[in-house]
């Protein structure tokens, strides 16, 4: 006999981190859907809660603990679950938690979900017809879809983590990729996002595959209304890629990674480009798409770097005019080479330099927005609060502005011209036709 939704088993994911960590739930809550369970939002009681972890700094490890915490707290009769990278770095310390039930690392996500069912010792219903869950991922929204096209990295920076929980590189088949670009599409999804840990890469291990042909691919054999790309390094922004640029379903948004304006400092990370190697990719992204807004990611208080290492990267941000900066303190992850490096510096100093870099993100991110004033933009819309006749509604442009409006529309998952009238208090107001 067939359960109703009220007698199902219910499931809640709490994701951190990276985009591709988004992509890895999203598929976990289609197999926990296909397998029978209804979800739940993160702050409704759940039979099973699910932590999809981030490691990449000893804060997200803390945050990681926080949620499992607080997650048996709300659901103290709950199967709770601690899965993503901080399971894979440090499983032995997730078990050790009384409040954590199972946990399971990256490589092992290919079977949490069974692995979990027969835990539990409860029946599943599977649905019959093959038709996707009426319940399944509500707190996406169907709006946009975080697909995995690579997972696992081979450069392995002095910093990082990830080579460690993610592994090596390898890319998944373009017909399973234009063949889940489809399903999304066919399924109320009106942005796809490729999300990796290492986007430019993709295909070496493919015969005939490569990123540009990917997208070429899926913009011509799908629906899909609007395809952005996750993050890509300063070398793989090869000229053929940002021809693609021409089809304007292709968001004008390069998230790029610069960790450090210094040359000795990015030698030492071993990162693969010095900062006029980066500042000529970033000039050759503007030339190819005008309205294009690119996005970084900073570390501070690098072991070893000096007051005029960071003055070089001062110096590169403020010529780079970013849309948005994601700055962050350098973290010691065990298990990497920098973590053995000497010249460590202290908090004081890595608090002061991480001061002066958000105060300038900060003015950027505002000029940035403040210049684009009275332009009209596709615009993505997310969410509502408030009643109909009333809501104010929240979206992102194409070019990654996140904007709100007021309208008595429904404007749930359309994607419609606005006009971005206003900047108050750092949140930019749009204006939607009637």
């Amino acid at each position: 006999m067939i359960q109703t939704d009220e007698r199902r088993a219910t499931f809640a994911i709490e994701t951190h981190g990276c985009k591709l960590n988004q992509a890895d739930t999203l598929a976990l809550a289609r197999e926990f859907a296909e397998a029978g369970l209804r979800q739940v939002g993160e702050d409704e009681p759940a039979d099973v809660y699910m932590v999809n972890s981030c490691t990449v700094t000893h804060v997200a490890d803390r945050k990681a603990r926080h949620s499992l915490r607080a997650a048996r707290r709300r659901n103290p009769s709950a199967t709770i679950i601690a899965t993503g990278c901080y399971a894979e770095r440090s499983p032995d310390a997730l078990q050790g938690m009384e409040e954590i039930d199972l946990v399971f690392g990256n490589v092992d996500k290919a079977t949490l979900v069974r692995q979990v069912v027969e835990w539990r010792g409860e029946p599943t219903v599977p649905c019959a017809t093959g038709e996707e869950d009426a319940h399944f991922s509500p707190h996406v929204g169907r709006t946009r879809a975080m697909v995995k096209i690579q997972e696992g990295c081979d450069q392995v920076c002095a910093y990082c983590i990830v080579p460690r929980v993610r592994g090596r590189e390898r890319s998944i088949a373009v017909d399973a990729l234009v063949g889940e670009v489809r399903r999304l599409v066919a399924s109320g999804y009106k942005e796809v996002v490729l999300t990796g840990t290492q986007l430019g890469s993709y295909g070496f291990d493919l015969p005939n595959a490569s990123l540009a042909s990917l997208i070429e691919r899926i913009l011509s054999q799908t629906e899909v209304e609007r395809l952005r790309v996750s993050s890509l390094q300063p070398k793989e922004v090869s000229d053929e890629l940002l021809g693609l640029w021409a089809d304007a379903r292709l968001c004008p948004h390069f998230h790029l990674p610069l960790q450090s304006g210094s040359d000795a400092v990015l030698g030492r990370m071993r990162r693969r480009y010095t900062g006029d190697e980066y500042a000529e990719t970033v000039e050759r992204i503007r030339i190819a798409a005008a309205h294009a807004s690119v996005t970084a990611d900073v570390i501070v208080g690098f072991p070893g770097e000096t007051e005029a290492d960071f003055r070089a990267t001062y110096d590169l941000c403020e010529r780079m005019g970013f849309a948005d900066m994601h700055v962050f303190p350098y973290s010691v992850r065990p298990g990497t080479s920098a973590a053995h490096y000497g010249e460590q510096l202290p908090p004081s100093v890595k608090s002061e330099r991480m001061r002066a870099l958000l105060e300038l993100g900060k003015a950027q991110a505002r000029r940035f927005r403040t210049d684009r004033l009275g332009s009209t933009r596709p615009v993505l819309w997310e969410s509502r609060d408030g009643d109909e006749g009333k809501a104010r509604w929240t979206g992102l442009t194409d070019n990654y502005i996140r904007v709100r409006t007021y309208s008595g529309r429904d404007l749930l998952n359309e994607i419609t011209p606005a006009t971005l009238a206003a900047l108050r208090d750092g949140i930019v107001w749009a204006e939607v036709d009637k």
